[in-house]
Formats: C-alpha cells, structure tokens, sequence
C-alpha cells in the first residue's frame, strides 16, 4: 500500500509536518535530458514534539522505506525507536536512490525548518520518500512515502502525518532506551515530560505501521 500525502487544503487528522517543494526543470545544454533542482523545505509545525536526524532520499517507484500495515523492517525499527537513520541508508545506496542524510544538522526543533536540494539528472529517481523519529515517543516517526516528484516548475505544499512502528507499546516513559526492542522512550529535548508516570502494559493492538495516535 502507497501513502499519500495531503495537499494544503485537505481536511484531515491532526498534521506533524509540513513539507514545501520547490520544483524547477534545469534544460541540457544537447536538449537531449533535462535535469531537474528540487528543493524540499522542512518545517516542523507541532508544538512540542522534535524530529531526530531526518532522512530525505529520491528514487525509483520500487523503493520504499516503509510500507502501511507491514511489519516495520529492523532498519525502519531502529529509526522509529532510537533515532538511527544509517540501515536505511545502507537501503537506499544499495539500489542506487539520491539521499540527503541529517540537513538540520541534529534535532528539528518545533517551529524549525531545514531545506534539502537535489539535482535529478534525466528521468531518474522522481519519487521522494522522508523519515525521522518523533520525540518523545516510542517508535513514532514522521514520514512521506513514495511521492512523485512534481514535474512542473512550481512550489507545492503537502502536509504529512506521524506513524507508529507498530514495534514498541507506547508507554510514554523516558527510560534512555533507544536501542531497537529496548522498552522506553530515548529522551524528551523539550524537556516537557512529568513525574511519577505509570507505564501501559502489553503490546500495540496492531502491530504493523500504522496512523500513531494523538
């Protein structure tokens, strides 16, 4: 299953993210191919959640790093519960997709932008895929899956939802643990969690990657 992302204007469950693409189409000088300078603006739009190192890559239409209700792979799990964005990389480089590892420089703070730019030479690699993990939670991470890249010179604003691993129970309690199938949440850098919390008991009811909840 593909996800699709919102455009502004739609109406639908509470945003994380907002993702501005500045499309332009750069001719060849042979006018054989054209490439293509994307530039993909980041901002984060919660209130108190932060964005751990994000992940932003082109590819083919094949490639995806994460699928709705599929079990999330170990690489997709180490990233939703700790942060570790670098078993995704060794995906992508694998197939040969562009990637833009960390353009904030470290956590994406609440209100903050960063900006990724490619350069797509020809026909290739004309899907753009996002992830980073969501502080403080579980195995939450905010992600865009598989969008084609606009073909038109233009600036397109999308907004995208967080998702849950399905690998963690949200117990919502700062432990420190932010190796995969270690209980707990790494850290709060807001600095907003509470005192004297109890934690749930059991698994996530689906245990798949699905919509996280509010």
């Amino acid at each position: 299953m593909t996800e699709s992302p919102y455009r502004q204007g739609d109406h639908h469950e509470k945003s994380l993210t907002a993702l501005l693409i500045s499309a332009s189409i750069l001719t060849s000088a042979n006018v054989i191919a054209r490439d293509r300078e994307i530039s993909v603006e980041i901002t984060n739009i919660t209130n108190a959640t932060y964005f751990t190192e994000l992940l932003v890559a082109a590819h083919d239409r094949n490639t995806r790093l994460f699928e709705l209700s599929t079990a999330a792979s170990p690489h997709l799990q180490a990233m939703a519960e700790g942060g570790n964005i670098n078993g995704l990389i060794d995906d992508l480089e694998a197939v040969g997709s562009e990637y833009i590892a960390n353009p904030a420089a470290g956590l994406l703070a609440p209100g903050a932008s960063t900006e990724a730019v490619f350069n797509l030479p020809g026909n290739n690699h004309r899907f753009l895929s996002i992830v980073a993990m969501l502080l403080p939670t579980n195995d939450g991470f905010v992600g865009l899956n598989g969008l084609p890249v606009p073909k038109k010179k233009g600036t397109y604003i999308y907004y995208l939802r967080g998702y849950d691993a399905g690998t963690e129970a949200n117990d919502e309690i700062i432990t420190g643990g932010d190796a995969p199938g270690v209980p707990g949440i790494p850290a709060d850098p807001g600095g907003n969690t509470g005192t004297g919390g109890v934690a749930t008991v059991g698994p996530d009811h689906n245990p798949t990657i699905h919509i996280h909840r509010v």
